[in-house]
């Protein structure tokens, strides 16, 4: 296994550390890269480390959810260009002028 396990605040076996893997690719189909371990007495935390997960955006342009405009024609083309597109560098949910 790949897996790195970090353990912070106790010691665990090796078979517990194998069992949390196990137990990660039960639950999320795939094995993590890291798990990092927090124990507390009896009770652990555990935080599952998958890496960068790639993923297509989806948008809804011109009234159809597309990831990409390689099959739009140039009318619709020209209309996503031609769209108002706002950006949230600047926007203010005005709780500071309170």
């Amino acid at each position: 296994m790949a897996c790195t396990v970090n353990v912070t605040g106790g010691i665990l076996e090796e078979t517990e550390k194998n069992a949390y893997i196990e137990r990660a690719i039960h639950k999320f189909g795939r094995e993590p890269k890291a798990i990092d371990v927090r124990v507390d007495g009896d009770e652990v935390e555990l935080r599952y480390d998958f890496g960068l997960q790639p993923f297509q955006r989806i948008r809804r342009i011109t009234g159809y959810l597309v990831g990409t405009l390689d099959r739009f024609n140039n009318g619709k083309r020209a209309e996503e260009r031609d769209r108002v597109k706002h950006g949230l560098e600047n926007a203010s949910c005005g709780l500071a002028d309170r």
